[in-house]
């Protein structure tokens, strides 16, 4: 049986001594090392296993056009072309985990491939950018960013140390594997929470694996909404406990957490169960109070923490987010409903806490059911979003829309 694969990954025109000590640190690490050049030009220092025409060509253009292109658009060809054939290596079983080691450019070409392997799988960037601001490399998957220190530029004992580090390390994620899946699972269900619904969704995670389901719990932070849309698509996730929905009080107000406009959009378009409550639609998120645009000064703020202020949505506010909830919500293929509490969607929205404002949650549950399409279930309930009743109702009818499902029935 063939030793697992690591694809090793860089432009080897500006790094091809450093590509090939990481890749023979691989080999040493016992695994085999399948190099990617992703250069303009011509290598140097090393031969690769996949040649620069290769990738190119995975994104239709020729060696030729991209050393004619400029850097941008040249390093945006090859990591589509990267992306694609990393696809596809990895759907046939040819690698198992991929490394990769360069500056600015090299890093986004790089990651841009490397999101075309599935979260579990080895993914890891020695990069002379890891100490900044590294969400667009990262992106939605579990990409590894070890901080170059020095430039990658030549072997020295500090770019031996930590390529040596990659190296063993991506061979070692190549070598494991992911994990086996949990035995007797039911299904797979991703649950979204903040702060201030942690009580009531971890009632209802609780409950859920009681029941034999496994829950993933993303923070709606943007990045982890997001995230769960992302598995959702990659149709990893079985059904969606939707509890905390605030990410969108940020898309339409302009706080710092907001999702995108596809939020709410790939459990429908999968056709997986979908139970969605307003959990936390109470609040849209800025940093420090210094951060705080000019035109919201005057409004109802909260300091959450000395980097996080919170600020109330208005009913006008809560119309306009139940509007854009309602229209991804209807477009469901798949079994979805509504659970509204009456009683406070956050825990700062109950009576005597700072964010209580009874007309501004009828307003969003008004604007809900006028704009939701009839097929899409609404239900109402004497209780706060962390009640534990509230909780165990969402989670229970998540189970039951999941059962119908694997029954064969249609949506009820």
């Amino acid at each position: 049986m063939a030793r697992p694969a690591v694809a090793v990954i860089g432009t080897l025109d500006t790094k091809g001594v450093e590509i090939a000590y990481l890749a023979a640190e691989v080999r040493a690490g016992g695994a085999r090392a399948v190099v990617y050049d992703c250069g303009a030009f011509e290598p140097r220092g090393h031969a690769p296993d996949v040649p620069r025409a290769a990738v190119a060509a995975a994104a239709g253009h020729t060696p030729e056009g991209i050393a004619a292109m400029s850097r941008g658009d040249a390093v945006a060809v090859m990591g589509r072309g990267l992306h694609r054939l990393l696809a596809e290596a990895w759907r046939r079983g040819q690698i198992q985990a991929a490394v990769a080691a360069g500056g600015s450019g090299g890093t986004s070409i790089a990651a841009a491939g490397m999101v075309a392997l599935p979260v579990g799988a080895g993914k890891l960037i020695v990069s002379t950018v890891a100490a900044g601001n590294v969400g667009p490399y990262v992106g939605l998957r579990d990409v590894a960013l070890m901080y170059a220190v020095v430039d990658v530029a030549g072997l020295n004992r500090v770019s031996r140390a930590v390529l040596r580090n990659a190296g063993r390390a991506a061979a070692g994620m190549a070598l494991a594997g992911p994990p086996p899946p949990a035995e007797g699972v039911r299904g797979l269900v991703a649950a979204t929470m903040f702060g201030v619904t942690t009580p009531g969704v971890t009632v209802a995670r609780e409950y859920l694996e009681s029941r034999g389901y496994e829950v993933l719990v993303f923070h709606a932070t943007g990045a982890g909404g997001r995230a769960m849309e992302d598995l959702v698509a990659q149709g990893v996730v079985d059904g969606v406990l939707d509890l905390t929905t605030t990410e969108w009080a940020d898309e339409v107000v302009g706080g710092v957490l907001g999702a995108g406009p596809d939020r709410l959009r790939a459990p429908g378009r999968a056709g997986i169960p979908h139970v969605v409550a307003p959990g936390a639609l109470d609040m849209v998120n800025f940093g420090a109070p210094e951060t705080v645009p000019e035109r919201f000064r005057g409004r109802r703020l909260h300091r959450h923490n000395p980097q996080v202020t919170l600020m109330r949505t208005t009913p006008a506010e809560n119309a306009a987010i139940a509007h854009e909830i309602a229209l991804r919500l209807s477009e469901a293929r798949g079994p979805v409903g509504v659970l509204l509490p009456l009683r406070g969607v956050s825990a700062l929205d109950r009576e005597g806490e700072p964010f209580w404002d009874p007309e501004a949650d009828v307003a969003f549950r008004d604007g809900l059911r006028a704009d939701l399409a009839p097929h899409v279930p609404v239900w109402e309930m004497e209780a706060h979003i962390n009640d534990p009743d509230f909780a165990l109702a969402a989670a229970r009818e998540l189970e039951r829309l999941m059962a119908r499902r694997d029954a064969g029935d249609p949506p009820a």
